[in-house]
């Protein structure tokens, strides 16, 4: 078909002479950027001219829909093309000229009575097509029309003069021809396309094509009705998404269309003793166009240990697509996800809740987090989150544990003590010492504790929570009981000055009366400055409390049959093994100090 004989000269319609190194230096941060939006206006017009047809504005064959991107590594050209709407020259004119102007959004203005959603457009901003010259030194548009229009030419070098003429081009649609500029020739190379295409498109609506090759899945499972999928189908998305990682736990299936549009798939991993809030990410997608995995605005930080996808048109973004604008709409959608997430957590538990504590070991640290990080996610779960003691004994909500707890572990002024253990078998002489006394000590040992330990007694009416070897038992469950000691003050003292010149300098000695049944020598740590240093560790980042060295205070029963022993013997030899045997109990005996230690014992049997 000859083109038509027209030829026109002009100056694009822009607000500044530099718009186009602004483009490209920093309008978008990612050069490769330039084929998601592209491929996305491609899909655009495809969508368009499907949409006209089905309201019956078009009547003409559809054909062949599809999206082909080719790359001529010779002639050091890009093509994308695709059978849409087309656009004749005055079209052109208006959309590619006129910056201002969005051919997307008027599409959608003119044709709302029928039914067409701003968000079933992916392009809303008119500088999409400008990223091609991030990458071209020229652009060429050939398009024509599904209108009764001739087929035009527009050429553009990367200044502001254009060039309009007729053109040759049997079928509907556009083609975009980018020559690519010496400092981006990497984008000739079909692998590095090839990547960019599956990264950005893979779920693209339209099938795009290149090399041959169809890239992407037209109907990803989060498109679909949840009632027409299976397990299996759920479990093969999640291995495509993360090829290396374990099969999930469970997932919810998110769908909303007011007063939001959001689709997607959250799954709970498998979460370790560890905050991996960048390992694996959730994507998002607009309209099933690929933007980020940095979501952070759009879920509350505790919700990035999940993977999955989120897909919405209504999360508004900025010309470039690619950072998120804290808007109302993203604050109603976070809102949404953390209420959705804590509702299947709710459903998992009433209906099965044997097999919610089978997965509570692998979710515990998520649910804890999540009730540290956001106050209406904890009213959610405060009812489901788990304590569990050391032992055999089996998992216990916050109400079944303190009805548990209620007659043995209330202090003098009615105030409930949990005690816990942040190492079950390092701090085991002080758990079998708790549990001879009728007490429960809970486990708790993830790298959140330390914060849920204090959001808990924010939470929870006269309720402390003290670590099992945070001092002797008498003090952290103080029942106003007064221990008696069979020692007169003298020979405290004098208990106490061979006791220091046996622990040396580093330990604080204390000789107390405690019931006899407790341990000869309890080494303690403060309570607060511990669980400061803890919540440091935790939060990784340094604090005041986090540079502090740890202190010890070195506890003597004054009333046990074996510091009576060493007081009558003056034995120093007998309590520097009753030291020793404190400082194995926390871990701090090593080198040669646990190599004497053992040849005493030994020598001793």
């Amino acid at each position: 078909m000859e083109s038509t004989t027209f030829n026109e000269k002009g100056n694009i319609s822009i607000h500044t002479e530099n718009i186009f190194p602004i483009i490209k230096k920093f309008l978008y941060s990612d050069h490769e950027i330039f084929l998601r939006e592209l491929v996305s206006n491609a899909v655009d017009a495809t969508q368009k001219i499907k949409r006209l047809a089905s309201i019956g504005e078009y009547t003409g064959e559809l054909g062949d829909l599809k999206i082909k991107v080719s790359v001529d590594k010779d002639a050091k050209t890009i093509t994308i093309s695709d059978r849409g709407l087309g656009l004749t020259a005055e079209e052109i004119k208006k959309y590619i000229n006129q910056i201002a102007f969005s051919g997307a959004l008027e599409f959608v203005e003119k044709y709302k009575d029928q039914g067409v959603e701003r968000g079933a457009i992916i392009g809303q901003f008119g500088l999409g097509f400008y990223s091609a010259f991030m990458v071209a030194e020229s652009v060429e548009i050939i398009s024509r029309s599904y209108q009764d229009a001739p087929a035009a030419r527009w050429v553009c070098d990367g200044s502001t003069e254009f060039e309009i003429t007729g053109a040759e081009k049997e079928d509907r649609g556009t083609d975009i021809i980018l020559h690519v500029a010496p400092d981006s020739e990497e984008f000739l190379d079909s692998f590095r396309l090839k990547s960019i295409l599956e990264k950005y498109g893979r779920f693209l609506p339209v099938e795009v094509e290149f090399e041959g090759e169809v890239i992407n899945e037209t109907e990803p499972i989060w498109t679909k009705n949840p009632t027409d999928l299976t397990d299996e189908d759920y479990l093969s998305f999640y291995e495509k998404l993360y090829p290396f990682s374990e099969k999930p736990l469970f997932w919810i299936h998110l769908n909303v269309d007011y007063p939001f549009n959001l689709t997607g798939i959250l799954y709970f991993p498998k979460i370790k003793n560890e905050l991996q809030l960048s390992r694996e990410k959730i994507q998002l997608y607009s309209r099933q166009v690929f933007i980020t995995d940095e979501v952070k605005d759009v879920v509350p930080d505790f919700l990035m240990l999940l993977h999955g996808v989120i897909d919405s048109p209504d999360i508004p973004l900025n010309v470039s697509r690619s950072f998120l604008q804290a808007d109302a709409n993203v604050k109603k959608i976070n809102g949404y996800i953390t209420r959705k997430v804590g509702d299947k957590l709710v459903e998992l538990f009433k209906a099965d809740r044997a097999a919610y504590e089978e997965k509570f070991g692998d979710i515990g640290l998520f649910v804890k987090y999540g009730m540290i990080s956001d106050e209406k996610f904890y009213d959610k779960t405060k009812d489901i989150v788990l304590l569990k003691s050391a032992g055999d004994a089996p998992y216990a909500t916050l109400d079944e544990y303190r009805e548990k707890t209620q007659a043995t572990q209330l202090d003098k002024d009615d105030n409930l003590v949990w005690l816990y253990t942040t190492d079950a078998a390092k701090q085991d002489a002080y758990i079998q010492s708790a549990v001879s006394r009728g007490y429960d000590v809970l486990v708790l040992d993830t790298i959140i504790d330390p914060h849920f330990i204090g959001k808990l007694e924010q939470k929870l009416e006269k309720t402390s929570f003290k670590r099992v070897d945070a001092d002797s038992l008498d003090k952290l469950i103080d029942k106003g009981v007064t221990v008696e000691s069979i020692l007169t003050d003298d020979e405290k003292k004098t208990l106490k000055e061979l006791f220091e010149s046996v622990a040396g300098q580093a330990y604080t000695v204390d000789v107390q009366p405690l019931s006899a049944d407790e341990l000869p020598v309890v080494l303690t740590q403060n309570e607060f400055m511990r669980r400061m240093n803890d919540m440091s560790k935790a939060g990784g980042q340094p604090s005041f409390f986090g540079n502090m060295p740890m202190s010890y205070n070195l506890i003597v029963n004054a009333n046990h049959p074996s510091i009576l022993r060493v007081k009558n013997a003056g034995d120093q030899g007998l309590a520097k093994q009753l030291v020793d045997l404190a400082l194995l109990s926390q871990g701090l005996l090593s080198g040669a100090g646990l190599t004497e230690f053992i040849k005493r014992t030994v020598a001793g049997l």
